[in-house]
């Protein structure tokens, strides 16, 4: 008789993820905690050919997942515990850097979702772009350069979050990881200071990447000396918070 974990949490591959039964979403076991959760608010992993584990950010590696909750605490559990040889019925290598390349993974997937919406048609630039977006109350999210100075940035949120209170929506959550010449990258310019995101569906995928990375960086630099003026992140309930 097959046990009611090994259908919610052991078997498996891109081919069957996301799908439930009914009207429920189908759940996978968490193996630092050993609850079961949504795996959408959860990491994914593999074992690789030769043991190593993968993290699968983009969810489309085959072989049996792995599930971690999204925070470096949360893996570092998990290593701790062996969980991952567990996990994988078989001998694994665990990287040291492990954490690491799932931070810079959501990275890389947070640039190309930029790109995609930059190409839909969904993403603004410069300040004055920016500005007009602001008071239009369709902005999900401003995009501020790491490295941008702090007048340009709180002009932008003093117009977003006033147009949030005529409303009466939440204020854009500001996202400043990337550095002028990152986001530039992006759309083929050199620099670029200020981005926007209009509500839509990179949007939401954005929201669901951004709540996985918090809980291993600081969505908002520490070093910005505005930093307590900007709108707090709200990742999915039950998430990690960055450090």
């Amino acid at each position: 008789m097959i046990a009611a974990d090994d259908i919610t949490s052991d078997v498996d591959t891109p081919e069957n993820f996301g799908r439930g039964h009914g009207h429920k979403p189908k759940t996978r076991k968490d193996i630092a905690s050993g609850l079961q959760r949504d795996p959408a608010e959860m990491l994914r992993f593999v074992a690789g050919p030769d043991g190593t584990i993968i993290p699968d950010v983009l969810g489309k590696l085959p072989g049996r997942g792995i599930w971690v909750g999204p925070s470096k605490d949360e893996i570092a559990q998990a290593i701790k515990q062996k969980a991952f040889a567990r996990a994988a019925k078989k001998t694994v290598s665990v990287p040291a850097d492990l954490a690491d390349q799932v931070e810079n993974g959501f990275k890389l997937r947070i640039l190309g979702l930029l790109s995609m919406a930059k190409k839909g048609g969904d993403l603004e630039t410069g300040f004055d772009n920016m500005r007009s977006l602001a008071r239009s109350g369709k902005m999900a999210y401003r995009v501020e350069a790491l490295d941008g100075a702090e007048d340009g940035r709180g002009k932008i949120r003093a117009i977003a979050k006033s147009a949030a209170i005529d409303l009466e929506q939440p204020a854009p959550p500001v996202l400043g990881i990337f550095t002028a010449k990152e986001l530039g990258a992006v759309i083929g310019r050199d620099n670029i200071v200020h981005m926007g995101i209009k509500k839509s569906k990179i949007a939401k995928s954005l929201h669901e990447t951004l709540s996985k990375l918090s809980g291993f960086c600081s969505l908002i630099p520490p070093t910005w000396p505005d930093k307590e003026h900007e709108p707090e992140y709200l990742p999915y309930e039950g998430s990690t918070k960055g450090q």
